[in-house]
């Protein structure tokens, strides 16, 4: 029996001595592979493609700073500008880049023209801060002046205090110019140009609610049609696509002067009571990016300018001083009609 013992005690002894002879040898080899693993560096292909990487990255920044003028002032620094599109955007584009350069040598700062896809955006533009000045109609002005507090008209057209509508119609109507509204236009068909044009609907259809006590979609029989511009309300009529339409003044009798309207053909027979129209209205922001009394120096460059090329993208033959309260009119239509709140 002791015998017995102490075989099983030496037998013990030496499984301890070999687990501790075991762990002895596992703790070095283990300690090699997890703790002393040699650092990972990058290989050459890998600094290679990081290297590119970032070149990319910082040519992609330049390409994105868009040049003003050509003189090389960022967006951040320039004066960004638009208009209403009232009418052909090709035509707009290279009028209005003529005058930006001319703003920008009088004014010392990079000016850039921003074409805005219609009048909402024109307003929505302004009212975001993404354009800090704005050649808007009546209602459009008004739209943008209520959206941001500050924001004040400085310059309009000298016939834009007085301006007026036409109601134009195709030769095939028969009807000729009268000094009374034509209530022989019930149940044609008829085309406003934009939904936030002043002369080519918010007046037109203050004056047909006025005149027949009735909605245009009443008095014509169906909804009008809105084309988007003056020209293209022009170009509808004159084509015979539409029995007629409500088009500004200005643009109808520069196109007749031009030739690109026979007048015969398209004929106006009505010419609506006056009322103001466009304007340039600046965002009180000016100030802050351009320094105190930026608004006024902008104002006195706009209303020196005596270039015909230059004018003639409103088109105006001047430009004089203008006010808030000089668009209290529109106002108060605007607000009759809904478009306004």
């Amino acid at each position: 029996m002791r015998r017995f013992e102490l075989t099983t005690k030496l037998q013990h002894v030496a499984v301890q001595r070999q687990s501790k002879t075991t762990a002895s040898n596992l703790l070095p080899t283990f300690f090699a592979r997890h703790c002393l693993r040699p650092p990972m560096y990058p290989t050459r292909r890998a600094l290679l493609a990081m290297a590119a990487l970032l070149t990319t990255c910082l040519l992609s920044c330049a390409d994105n700073r868009t040049d003003v003028d050509k003189g090389g002032t960022s967006d951040t620094l320039a004066l960004r500008f638009s208009a209403i599109p009232d009418q052909s955007k090709t035509e707009l584009d290279d009028k209005f880049n003529a005058l930006a350069s001319y703003l920008s040598k009088e004014l010392g700062v990079g000016v850039q023209y921003v074409a805005t896809n219609d009048y909402k955006a024109s307003v929505e533009a302004f009212k975001n801060g993404d354009i800090l000045l704005a050649w808007f109609g009546g209602l459009t002005g008004v739209q943008a002046r209520h959206a941001v507090t500050g924001a004040h008209a400085i310059a309009q057209g000298k016939s834009d205090p007085k301006f007026k509508t036409y109601f134009i119609v195709h030769k095939k109507t028969g009807l000729t110019k009268s000094d009374e509204f034509p209530t022989e236009l019930e149940n044609r068909s008829f085309a406003f140009g934009s939904e936030s044009s002043t002369s080519g609907r918010l007046m037109p259809e203050y004056f047909i609610r006025k005149r027949t006590g009735k909605s245009p979609e009443e008095f014509f029989g169906s909804p009008p049609l809105f084309s988007g511009s003056h020209d293209k309300t022009i170009e509808l009529v004159e084509s015979g696509q539409i029995e007629a339409g409500a088009v500004n003044f200005k643009v109808y009798d520069q196109r007749v002067a031009d030739g690109r309207t026979d007048p015969q053909t398209c004929r106006v027979v009505w010419e609506t009571p006056s009322y103001a129209d466009y304007n340039f209205t600046v965002h009180p922001d000016v100030e802050r990016q351009f320094g105190t009394g930026f608004s006024e120096k902008l104002q006195a460059v706009l209303l020196s300018i005596d270039d015909p090329e230059l004018l003639s993208a409103f088109p105006r033959e001047m430009l004089i001083e203008a006010s808030n309260e000089d668009f209290k009119g529109i106002e108060e239509v605007a607000r009759e009609l809904g478009f306004l709140r």
